[in-house]
């Protein structure tokens, strides 16, 4: 009989054979009559997207400090220093020192408060607002 050798060659062979003979067949066309026929219709509905576009008015508040609040305060403080550091001695005299400043730093700041005119501030601003829609 044969060898695994020969069964395996032989195999081979019948594959390569078969192939080529599949690869140069030439295509085979039937033809019939057509009987009836029924139209797919598929109905879409398509969304187109608009952009509208308008200005709208903002209002928003500020809160306005007097004018010169800064260096009233900061006089105030370096005044108030200069006198808390006359009193006491030693490590009193270092807080002293401190609590005149803050002192100092507080009544400037009323006073730029009381003789100032101050408050809230109202102001307005353009503002662009848009949306989109979609129309059938």
């Amino acid at each position: 009989m044969f060898s695994k050798r020969k069964t395996a060659g032989l195999a081979a062979a019948a594959m390569l054979l078969g192939l080529g003979t599949q690869a140069t067949a030439k295509p085979v066309y039937d033809h019939a009559q057509v009987i009836s026929s029924t139209p797919i219709v598929r109905y879409v509905t398509v969304s187109t997207p608009v952009r509208q576009c308008w200005d709208n008015v903002e209002y928003y508040t500020v809160d306005q400090k007097p004018p010169g609040v800064g260096i009233k305060t900061l006089a105030g403080a370096v005044i108030g220093g200069v006198i808390g550091h006359q009193f006491g001695s030693g490590s009193g005299n270092d807080a002293a020192t401190v609590a005149g400043t803050m002192i100092g730093a507080t009544v400037g700041n009323r006073s730029a408060y009381r003789n100032g005119s101050y408050g809230p501030v109202q102001y307005s601003r353009p503002v662009q607002r848009c949306e989109t829609q979609y129309r059938e």
